[in-house]
């Protein structure tokens, strides 16, 4: 920490991810001035409500301990999205597919199964 300018004011530097944010105390208006530093330098938040079971389970999505909710959730949201379009040939066997069920052309797990040698599996799960 260091004096600085008549006022006496306390300078600090506090790293903040890439940011090093310069709170200044001082007697009067502290607050202000540490409020006015660190939202010249923060992007805009929100408040989220959730369960503490919704809580506990994006803990346990945490890459590490002092990864944020924010980024959690972020890189879950981003994932949803598939960012390489499909290709004609994707598109044609997904059509064919479609065409395949819709005309009844379907095997049952018990069928495919039996087909593979797993008799014993499907007997078993039957009892």
């Amino acid at each position: 920490m260091q004096k600085c300018g008549k006022a006496g004011r306390i300078l600090k530097l506090f790293p903040c991810g890439e940011l090093k944010i310069k709170v200044a105390i001082s007697r009067k208006n502290s607050l202000i001035i540490i409020c006015s530093h660190i939202h010249q330098h923060m992007p805009e938040v929100t408040s989220v409500r959730m369960r503490t079971d919704t809580k506990a389970l994006l803990d346990d999505l945490k890459l590490n301990p002092r990864e944020t909710y924010d980024d959690v959730v972020r890189r879950l949201a981003e994932s949803a999205y598939d960012d390489e379009p499909m290709t004609p040939e994707e598109i044609k066997a997904m059509e064919e597919g479609i065409a395949d069920i819709k005309a009844g052309r379907v095997f049952t797990l018990d069928e495919i199964m039996k087909e593979c040698g797993d008799d014993k599996i499907i007997k078993a799960r039957k009892l």
